[in-house]
């Protein structure tokens, strides 16, 4: 059902145009401020602030002062955390389920099982005398004559000369070999980008990070070898194995512990995001943890010649949970880059992982957008007036 404006309303309706106009107009010039999508609240050529702006106190020009605070931080070397897992190769020390091989030799029957491949022809080898003892949850073993014996927390040389100082005794100087014959105390897990991620067993050979990694197969195609989580006791510590080589850090000197979790992340998780006025709005994977703010804005096709404000560039980092963002305040960074000589700030600007890039509209596309959306009701409402007119 078709309604009809009735005359007089018409009447009305166009004395009231130049109102109308005049209305318009004041839209046009606040259109900036209405116009839809996203914007972190710079000025605009009208003086106002939009309703996006950035937190007080979060907001930080990229300066070069800026450049060579970053510069300095990351030239301080490994962080303390990192360091404490650093640590000198020891001997492995018995513990708690291992199994321990003890020979007596000239004293067969001092072995557990007494050898039967040999008994044939009248000899008894100490080689087949197979006598592994199972250390006890309390760190000892049942030993022939001697009884009870902690030997637990002892390397294979300190748990010879004890048993020796025990047993002589009772045999004239006992010539004593120890050994572990099965490691089953120290356990880590290795999970994430590694071939074959899961348990892994502390032996003789130092547990070192390399050493894990290799022994998980070595990084899948996907790991990214710059976010290496490793947590113990508790307590998560970020490791950055190209920035570690850089540095001249060899990183054997890690050394993994009983109960350490490892986890090498996926590259999808250290990406960053580039938003706004991009030719190619996407997330990118940082190369071995470093990726520059130019190279993300190159990768990305640069700003949109015909759409950005290049004064308006923002980066928005948030600390993740686990490095104790989960209550902070963003950090955001703003690169004036009307000129293209400040590229050479962005350059030497480094992103982080998680960060968001995102450039402003410009101006008056803002202002186009807003007349683009207003244009198509303002014709259909003259057209049906001209219509109901005529």
């Amino acid at each position: 059902m078709t309604t009809l404006i009735p005359p007089h309303s018409l009447t009305v309706f166009g004395r009231m145009r130049p109102t109308i106009a005049i209305l318009a107009i004041a839209c046009l010039l606040s259109a900036c401020s209405m116009a839809p999508g996203m914007r972190m609240g710079a000025k605009t050529q009208y003086g106002n602030t939009t309703e996006d702006a950035a937190p007080t106190g979060t907001l930080t020009p990229i300066t070069p002062a800026l450049i060579a605070q970053q510069r300095k931080a990351s030239g301080k070397g490994i962080s303390k955390e990192v360091k404490r897992l650093f640590g000198t190769r020891k001997a492995y020390r018995i513990g708690r389920s291992d199994v321990v091989n003890i020979v007596v030799w000239g004293h067969p029957e001092l072995g557990m099982t007494p050898a039967t491949s040999n008994r044939s022809m009248g000899s008894t080898s100490q080689a087949d005398v197979g006598n592994g003892y199972n250390v006890n949850p309390d760190g000892t073993i049942q030993f022939p004559f001697i009884g009870p014996i902690k030997i637990a927390g002892l390397t294979e040389n300190e748990a010879r000369e004890l048993l020796t100082r025990r047993l002589s005794k009772y045999v004239q100087d006992p010539q004593i070999t120890v050994r572990i014959q099965a490691y089953r105390n120290g356990r880590i897990y290795v999970d994430g980008e590694v071939r074959a991620p899961g348990l892994q067993t502390l032996d003789d050979i130092p547990m070192t990070l390399p050493e894990a990694i290799n022994r998980a197969g070595g990084f899948s195609e996907e790991a990214d070898r710059s976010s290496i989580a490793l947590t113990r006791n508790d307590k998560t510590i970020q490791i950055n194995l190209p920035r570690l080589t850089r540095q001249g850090v060899n990183p054997n000197r890690i050394l993994l512990a009983n109960g350490d979790l490892l986890r090498v992340r996926n590259r999808v998780e250290s990406q960053v995001f580039l938003m706004g006025e991009v030719r190619l709005p996407r997330a990118l994977p940082l190369h071995d943890g470093r990726l520059s703010l130019t190279e993300a804005l190159g990768e990305a096709a640069g700003p949109d010649p015909w759409t950005s404000d290049p004064s308006q560039i923002y980066v928005v980092r948030k600390l993740p949970v686990e490095m104790g963002g989960e209550d902070a305040l963003p950090e955001i960074y703003h690169l004036d880059a009307s000129s293209p000589a400040s590229f050479v700030l962005a350059n030497d600007f480094q992103l982080q992982p998680r960060d968001v890039v995102y450039i402003d509209p410009a101006p008056v596309v803002r202002w186009s957008r807003f007349i683009n959306n207003l244009l198509p009701s303002y014709n259909t409402l003259f057209i049906n007036t001209r219509n109901t007119t005529k």
